[in-house]
């Protein structure tokens, strides 16, 4: 009995073999053929960069593609969100995702068309913008993906659900897309699917990693009150700079003594503020953190135990209950991304197929977030996958892996995508992974 689920994967992926067998040709026909005009999408989008809940052009500018391509699209849903429809007879739903948004970085990578965009953020500042962690590779990805499969309906039957996420870097746009009913609104979907730029693999390459892909990230800032008083005093105070040092250094502890040692688990203290001066004790302290894990449960136990660790350190100092610590957890914490394994060795056998399976590396999991992980986490469950796609010259690995010498990483401002083959690989390997869903068997 326990080889009949495998048996049946088998059959899934000898199937498609046969199906690709047809299709490929004119896959790489029309990536090939697209290629300059994708291009030309990707400058634009690189050179107009939008942060998170200002995509205003670039949702319009993604949607209007969409439009081009036969989809029925819906824009400023759930903010800037955009949803695309192509409906071609019955089968299953998939769900494909970019994300819109740019960061405030300063982009310095030298390129002909390297951003020069500038804008306010929500708090007023003047920031420069820069699509720092490839979302312009993305976004261009996803349109030579959609054109592909609309111009190869003879080959597929089911329903295309190619959603634009705004304000992922804030981790907001899942969620709000979510909440204005993308679920209920249009076609529930079977299962969702969503690449991402890798700043470590060879353009060319697609990366891969069943089970826990990224992680759960929360952002906590805490508030740790005294008494001030003189420096040479102290006696007279309660000092919140040694209270912030023994609530750090009783932090490490979550990891070190309460989380089993098979479950990941960060707690980084990464910003401490607190005083003005020499010989003065200050009244106030202010932490900066970051929790990271996997698992719901461990993420939970974090939590509770911070704030568990953080008021016990304030007792043991004295401090009263009106100046206890404040403990804020921000709300725009990320939940992990889980790949569904089944779904993903599946896909995996297609795009092998499709980009060659010595193109595929096995990737292990990263405590970097997203919040791609919330389309599969509604009731019931939807199986989920996001691979990773190689952005850099295979010389550049070399060198790198020979001197040691670090490569610019997802929101470096040095980080510089290669365009061509990228973007062909991201639209081919796509493509193959749809196809293998709603591909006529």
């Amino acid at each position: 009995m326990k080889l009949l689920p495998a048996l049946l994967l088998l059959a899934c992926q000898v199937t498609w073999s046969v199906h690709a067998a047809d299709l490929q040709p004119a896959i790489l026909a029309k990536v090939d053929a697209d290629y300059p005009r994708l291009f030309d999408l990707y400058r634009h989008l690189h050179t107009h960069p939008e942060i998170s809940f200002q995509e205003v052009q670039t949702a319009a500018r993604i949607a209007d593609e969409l439009k081009q391509a036969g989809f029925e699209v819906t824009t400023k849903f759930g903010g800037n969100g955009i949803v695309g429809v192509l409906r071609n007879g019955p089968g299953p739903t998939v769900l494909v995702r970019t994300d819109l948004d740019g960061l405030p970085v300063l982009e310095e990578t030298g390129l002909p068309y390297a951003s020069k965009a500038r804008t306010k953020d929500d708090k007023g500042n003047d920031v420069p913008v820069m699509h720092a962690c490839a979302h312009d590779i993305h976004m261009a990805s996803f349109i030579g993906t959609a054109r592909v499969l609309a111009t190869l309906r003879a080959g597929w039957s089911g329903t295309l659900v190619f959603i634009g996420q705004p304000a992922e870097e804030r981790v907001g746009g899942a969620k709000s897309m979510l909440a204005a009913g993308l679920y209920t609104r249009f076609p529930r979907p079977d299962f969702c699917l969503a690449l991402h730029a890798a700043s470590d693999l060879p353009a060319g390459t697609i990366g891969y990693t069943e089970g826990y892909a990224l992680a759960n990230a929360d952002t906590v800032d805490i508030l740790v009150r005294g008494v001030s008083g003189h420096g040479a005093w102290p006696h007279m105070t309660k000092d919140p700079i040694v209270l912030s040092a023994q609530i750090i250094l009783g932090l490490q502890t979550i990891v070190s003594r309460e989380t089993s040692p098979t479950d990941p688990a960060v707690v980084t203290v990464g910003s401490i503020h607190g005083g003005t001066k020499h010989n003065i004790i200050p009244e106030e302290v202010r932490l900066q953190l970051t929790l990271r894990s996997y698992s719901d449960e461990v993420r939970e136990h974090s939590i509770a135990a911070l704030k568990r660790i953080v008021r016990g350190q304030a007792l043991a100092a004295g401090i009263p209950e009106k100046l206890m610590p404040v403990v804020e957890v921000s709300e725009e914490g990320a939940k992990s991304t889980f790949n569904d394994p089944a779904l993903t060795k599946r896909l995996m056998g297609a795009i092998g197929q499709a980009v060659s399976e010595g193109n595929l590396v096995a990737k292990q999991p990263v405590m970097g977030a997203e919040d791609f992980g919330l389309f599969g986490r509604t009731e019931p469950k939807i199986p989920i996958c996001m691979f990773w796609l190689g952005t850099i010259t295979k010389e550049s690995v070399t060198e790198s892996i020979k001197t040691g010498k670090t490569l610019p990483s997802l929101h470096s401002s040095k980080f510089a995508p290669v365009p061509e083959p990228t973007l062909k690989t991201g639209v081919t390997a796509m493509t193959a992974a749809v196809l293998e869903l709603v591909g006529k068997k």
